[in-house]
C-alpha cells in the first residue's frame, strides 16, 4: 500500500519539487502521483548539450525547489551528479532517482550532498514516503546506507586508478591496438591497416591482455570502455 502524506494538502502545496529527468514516461509518472497528492510539482527541460550545467542550474534556483528528484543519466546533456554539489550548497534537498545500479555512482552522488538514492525499479510510493520525510525534517537515509554507499565510491575510485595505472603500461603501438579493438576491428583488420602479421598482432594483443590482467580481447575492451580510457590518435 502506498504511504501517503498526512499533512493536509494546503501544507503539502507549499513544498514545490522540481523533477529533472529526460525520460519523459518516468517524469511523467512521477508528475502524476505527486500533484494527486497536492505537491506543488514542476519540471524542466534537459539541455541536449553537456556544456549547459551553468545555465541548467540557474533554471533550476529560479523555480526555488524544496526537492529535486533528480537523474544521474539525462542523455545528452551528461552525468546529472555535477548538479548536486551546487544544488546542495544553495539549500535544495536533491534526491537521485536512477536506473544505474553503481553502488559506487550512488556514493559519489551521496558524497557529492545528496540526500537520498532511489532505484528507479522501487515502488513510487518510496519516493513520496522521501518526500514527505524531507518535508517533516526527518533522515531519509541510515547511517549505515550512507556509510555503505560512501565505502562503495571510495572502493570504486581505487578500482578506477588501478586499471588507469594498467592502462598506461601499454606501448603506443599496443594503444593504437586496443583503440581498433574497441572499435570492433578484428586482428586481420588491424593487421592489414598496419601492414603486419596477423601473428605481429596477436603477440601484441598478448602483451595487452597481460599488463591490463585479463584473459580476452572482450575484458580487455570492456575495461577500457568503463573507465573511459581514449586510444591515441592513430
Amino acid at each position: 500500500m502506498a504511504a501517503h502524506d498526512t499533512r493536509p494538502r494546503s501544507a503539502r502545496a507549499q513544498l514545490r519539487i522540481l523533477i529533472v529527468e529526460d525520460h519523459m514516461l518516468f517524469a511523467e509518472s512521477l508528475e502524476l502521483v505527486l500533484s494527486v497528492e497536492g505537491y506543488d510539482v514542476r519540471r524542466i527541460p534537459v539541455p541536449d548539450h553537456p556544456n549547459a550545467p551553468g545555465t541548467m542550474l540557474s533554471s533550476i534556483v529560479r523555480l526555488r525547489p524544496r526537492i529535486v528528484l533528480l537523474d544521474l543519466d539525462l542523455g545528452r546533456f551528461g552525468d546529472g551528479v555535477r548538479l548536486i554539489a551546487p544544488l546542495a550548497k544553495v539549500g535544495v534537498n536533491v534526491v537521485v532517482v536512477t536506473a544505474s545500479t553503481d553502488r559506487a555512482r550512488w556514493g559519489e552522488a551521496v558524497r557529492n550532498g545528496a540526500r537520498a538514492v532511489l532505484s528507479k525499479g522501487q515502488p513510487l510510493s518510496s519516493i513520496l514516503a522521501t518526500a514527505r520525510r524531507i518535508n517533516e525534517g526527518k533522515p531519509v537515509m541510515t547511517y549505515e546506507e550512507r556509510e555503505g554507499l560512501l565505502r562503495a565510491w571510495h572502493q570504486g575510485r581505487s578500482e578506477l586508478a588501478e586499471t588507469m595505472t594498467r592502462l598506461s603500461l601499454l606501448t603506443a603501438r599496443e594503444s593504437q591496438v586496443l583503440g581498433r579493438l574497441m572499435r570492433g576491428c578484428t586482428v586481420h583488420d588491424i593487421a592489414a591497416h598496419s601492414v603486419v602479421s596477423e601473428a605481429t598482432v596477436r603477440t601484441q594483443v598478448k602483451s595487452i591482455l597481460a599488463k591490463l590482467e585479463v584473459s580476452s580481447q572482450l575484458a580487455a575492451v570492456g575495461m577500457a570502455h568503463h573507465v573511459g580510457w581514449q586510444p591515441p590518435a592513430a
